[in-house]
């Protein structure tokens, strides 16, 4: 027993002298840039009483001067140098002003804090600050969850924000975990290591990302996240709307993580500017509606970006079409036929729009028109084009006809777009009545017949007086083929019909259905049954199909 404490001896004492070397040799780069900077954070606050400003307004701006003093420092200072740098440079400046007391005030600590350094008292008996009825984020212990509302201004106060904004997530997470640890143990707060890493993680995606909406953007199984307002926030999950148990703080919570979402592309939402399109880095689509339009508090609706690519051969296995039905559209898009994907919101035609896309050619060149780029193109030739709203004088707006008519000068073998909504339809129909056959495009519909109804109105929203029969003429000539997507109330999407255009009797559009879906009943798992029925009749695109070598394999299926 002796004899081991004694040979522990030295060793513990080298450490010890290591540490002590290591800490002295920080502190002494620390003193450095202190004596360096006091003379520029004196002169910046020349004509302010120090003593009347609040601690984290003095921290922000000497924050600010530290950072900007000490850029070319960055492999010198650590975040933790800074930190204390800042503090110090607080306390000298509360000592030494000729406005300040004689004897600085010390920092005001919350009430929680201050009862909490009288003894050591249990985390699950903290008052947080938000409504104790609110549940905690996904995966989070409400011990976990408290604590982070209770240290987050005390390790806010500490953290030079504008340098830790520049690092890498990693080493940001490293440096501030030595803060949250430092904060805990001055509030006698007892966490085990994983609570610990925990909260530095939530503490991260409040500051880099976006919130209590990471861990539901982080989950592979959700399609939408639906926010309306702090404290109510849907996900669709297997095609069925659930609460979840993600809450914010409150409405101005909401509101800093959409404008920290449509800053990233360089747009604004306010309240000038309160309805706004936006997308994630990873491609989920975003919409975004605030007061005064939106009555009970900010509203936020997200399209998750599938991180796998869904192909007709997976939504095959998935019983979103059958067989058949998959190899007649793989046919279909290499015959490069004009396909409009029809269906509600939800139903999935994006999912099948990117599925068509990967039977497109690698060696065309494509062009896709969106509102907001959503799109998932696997070809190395693709030109992706967005639109942009007015600015504040109501100038400088750029429609989708207005890239619709651009991109027929850009040599495009195919145009794609996202969603037919307006006066658009008009040059998409002329794009596909001259040479630009293959192009592809969704609209909202219920059914093929009422796609091309709502096509002939979007034609009359241009202003273009045309007869009826023109413009019914105009698009059974450009439109090829109309697929049918639904989601049914059992949370399956299926492609309920493949029509073909056939042409013009008369007055009338003709068409002729492919594939249809044929309801049965319900099973007792609640999943809808059904099956895929072909109609036998031979496609009118056979000719085209012929062209390309695929007439015999479009017959087989049939």
């Amino acid at each position: 027993m002796d004899g081991a404490t004694a040979g522990a001896g030295p060793a513990a004492s080298k450490k010890r002298g290591d540490e002590t070397a290591n800490l002295r040799d920080r502190g002494a780069v620390v003193v450095q840039y202190l004596d360096q900077l006091k003379p520029k954070v004196l002169a910046a606050f020349e004509n302010d009483n120090v003593s009347v400003l609040p601690r984290p307004e003095l921290a922000v701006r000497i924050g600010h001067i530290v950072t900007t003093e000490t850029d070319d420092a960055s492999n010198t200072l650590n975040l933790l140098d800074r930190r204390n740098l800042v503090a110090d440079l607080i306390r000298w400046l509360l000592h030494c002003s000729p406005k300040a007391p004689p004897k600085a005030p010390p920092p005001q600590a919350p009430a929680s804090a201050a009862q909490a350094k009288s003894e050591p008292v249990p985390v699950d008996t903290l008052a947080p600050s938000r409504d104790p009825k609110k549940a905690s984020e996904p995966r989070v212990s409400k011990t976990v969850e408290t604590t982070k509302v209770r240290i987050e201004p005390l390790v806010m106060d500490r953290l030079d924000v504008s340098a830790a904004s520049r690092l890498p997530r990693t080493e940001l997470a490293l440096q501030l975990r030595d803060i949250v640890n430092e904060v805990l143990a001055e509030e006698k707060i007892r966490l085990n290591s994983a609570e610990q890493a925990s909260v530095v993680e939530l503490l991260l995606d409040d500051m880099l990302g976006l919130g209590p909406l990471e861990p539901l953007l982080a989950d592979e199984a959700l399609t939408d996240i639906m926010i309306n307002g702090p404290a109510q926030v849907y996900v669709e999950r297997r095609g069925k709307l659930e609460l979840s148990d993600v809450t914010f703080r409150d409405n101005d919570h909401v509101l800093n993580i959409a404008r920290r979402i449509v800053s990233v592309i360089g747009r604004r939402v306010d309240e000038t500017v309160p309805l706004v399109d936006a997308r994630l880095q990873d491609g989920s689509r975003v919409n975004i509606i605030i007061p005064p339009l939106a009555i009970d508090g900010p509203s936020i609706s997200i399209r998750k970006f599938a991180k796998k690519s869904i192909t007709l051969d997976v939504m095959k296995q998935q019983n979103n079409v059958s067989e058949q039905m998959a190899t007649v559209l793989k046919i279909a898009a290499r015959s490069r036929l004009n396909i409009l994907i029809s269906g509600g919101t939800g139903s999935g035609k994006t999912t099948l729009l990117n599925a068509l896309s990967q039977m497109i050619d690698e060696r065309e060149r494509v062009v896709t028109i969106e509102d907001a780029a959503e799109l998932q193109l696997q070809q190395p030739h693709v030109v992706r084009l967005e639109t942009r709203p007015a600015n504040l004088e109501g100038t400088g707006e750029i429609t989708m006809r207005d890239l619709v008519k651009n991109s027929l000068r850009m040599r495009p073998d195919r145009i794609i777009l996202g969603e037919v909504r307006g006066s658009e339809a008009v040059d998409m129909l002329q794009a596909m009545n001259t040479g630009h056959d293959g192009s592809l495009g969704t609209v909202h519909a219920n059914r093929p017949r009422e796609a091309l109804t709502r096509l002939e109105n979007m034609v009359g929203m241009a202003g273009i007086n045309l007869p009826a029969k023109a413009v019914r003429t105009q698009i059974a000539a450009a439109l090829d083929m109309i697929v049918q997507v639904s989601r049914m109330r059992d949370g399956m999407r299926r492609v309920t019909h493949i029509t073909e255009v056939i042409g013009m009797e008369g007055d009338i559009i003709t068409t002729q259905d492919l594939f249809t879906y044929e309801f049965e009943g319900e099973g007792l798992d609640g999943m809808l049954k059904g099956h895929f029925r072909s109609t036998g009749l031979r496609p009118h695109f056979a000719v085209k199909a012929a062209y390309f070598g695929l007439d015999r394999r479009l017959l087989e299926c049939m």
